[in-house]
């Protein structure tokens, strides 16, 4: 019982884990659109 309650305890701390790296490397990459927005402007200057 206890080693099954550990090991949920590891994938779940592992999960975060990567959604905390893929949020903080998301905030880094502006999208696709916000890509082609910055495109626009600065065609527009």
């Amino acid at each position: 019982m206890v080693f099954t309650v550990y090991t949920i305890e590891m994938a779940y701390a592992r999960m975060r884990e990567l959604q905390d790296l893929a949020n903080r490397s998301r905030a880094h990459q502006p999208t696709a659109a916000s890509k082609r927005a910055a495109k626009k402007r600065a065609k527009k200057r």
